[in-house]
């Protein structure tokens, strides 16, 4: 590696850390603004214009915050948690573009590569490698609080996050098998086509099932409503950060809004072509219009998460998981199935348009799902006992 490569390097981790860590403030405002719109109500609007200065004063809030650490506490593991979910959702960034990349089939090669490790061979695999360590930041979090709340914060969200990492990791396999790839640059590769230029050759119009399936399970990654059972208020307090305050506090809540970060920007690219966008941000487009369109999609779903978590009331625990084992998993591996058969098609036969079967595939196995969920029988609550009024009873 040369000197330049080398500055180019760090510049960009610098750039990307200070962008993480700044987009984790703008999220607390834009949350803010958007439950207030919502609700009918003004939201910030006293610190800075708009109250954007709103995120700065809480941050410097949490910064003053005297430093508690409860004496019965395990302090390793109660200072460690917080230290890892942070760290973790950062490093699951490194290998994500997030503008112009090099498309080596059409010749394009912008030189400077957005992107702090590019052209990684496995980046899905470091992705998941990275982003399911920080269930230990939870787990951790509620064991050495010893506070039950966050411990059962802090179960939840172990059974949770490993539940819908496997619907979320099957979802992506079908990407993977039509694009030949793991890689995320030649993922967008595939999606962007110069003779056409057309918003159908992505993914979400071919593969809308694991488009669908692979939002649901970031949501639960996220533990973002309908399901944020690990912390929820109004059952423990505020789950596996219970016990926590200050800057420990912060660091977990920035973890969550990096990993936010980090899902929305993997939808984009996995679904919605990146970077590239009709008659806006071509192959041959200026930087900055990639890396605009990038942002514009990365902070619709964003915006996304948030209009849900004030749209959908929150699922029972029992009902999570049974979304996940009952539904998702046998959806993800009956539309796996398929798409290996598509694919031996295209493989043995030569169609080429054979990946166009995906698009009426997810449709059938959609209505399949909904079809069998109207037959199957509904469990009954069980039957409480008849209050027995006294007269009867006297009589």
């Amino acid at each position: 590696m040369d000197g330049t490569t080398l500055l180019y390097t760090v510049l960009t981790i610098a750039g990307v850390i200070g962008f993480l860590q700044g987009m984790a403030g703008m999220q607390v405002w834009l949350e803010r603004k958007l439950s207030a719109w919502l609700q009918d109500r003004h939201g910030p609007n006293r610190v800075g214009p708009f109250g954007l200065f709103q995120s700065l004063a809480d941050g410097l809030k949490f910064i003053l915050k005297e430093e508690l650490l409860p004496g019965n506490v395990d302090k390793t593991l109660y200072l460690l948690a917080p230290m890892i979910g942070l760290t973790t959702a950062t490093l699951a960034f490194a290998v994500v573009p997030f503008g112009d990349t090099s498309v080596p089939s059409l010749g394009h090669n912008p030189g400077y590569q957005f992107v702090i490790a590019p052209n990684i061979d496995i980046g899905f695999l470091f992705i998941f490698a990275a982003s399911s360590i920080t269930v230990y930041a939870v787990i951790l979090a509620g064991w050495a609080a010893n506070n039950k709340y966050s411990f059962i914060g802090g179960l939840r969200s172990s059974a949770q996050i490993v539940s819908y990492e496997i619907p979320m990791g099957m979802s992506i396999l079908g990407i993977v098998l039509v694009s030949g790839s793991l890689n995320l640059e030649r993922i967008i590769e595939r999606q962007v086509n110069p003779e056409h230029s057309a918003w159908w050759l992505w993914n979400v119009v071919q593969q809308p099932l694991p488009c669908l399936i692979f939002m649901i399970a970031c949501f639960a990654e996220c533990n973002r409503m309908p399901f944020d059972l690990p912390e929820c208020e109004q059952e423990l307090v505020g789950g596996y950060h219970t016990e926590y305050g200050a800057m420990k506090l912060a660091m977990l809540l920035m973890g969550e809004y990096t990993h936010m970060v980090t899902t929305s920007f993997l939808m984009a690219i996995l679904f919605f072509g990146g970077w590239h966008f009709p008659l806006i941000a071509e192959v041959n487009s200026p930087w900055f219009m990639k890396v605009f369109v990038f942002a514009v999609k990365m902070g619709a779903f964003i915006s996304f998460y948030m209009l849900v978590r004030w749209t959908i009331l929150r699922f029972r625990f029992d009902q999570l998981m049974g979304l996940a084992w009952k539904v998702l998993i046998p959806m993800t591996m009956v539309y796996l199935l398929c798409v290996m058969i598509v694919v031996e098609l295209d493989k043995q036969w030569g169609w080429k348009n054979s990946t166009w079967l995906l698009l009426p595939i997810s449709l059938l196995i959609l209505v399949g799902a909904a079809w069998l969920a109207l037959l199957m029988p509904k469990g009954h609550e069980r039957a409480m006992p008849r209050r027995i009024h006294p007269v009867e009873a006297r009589g």
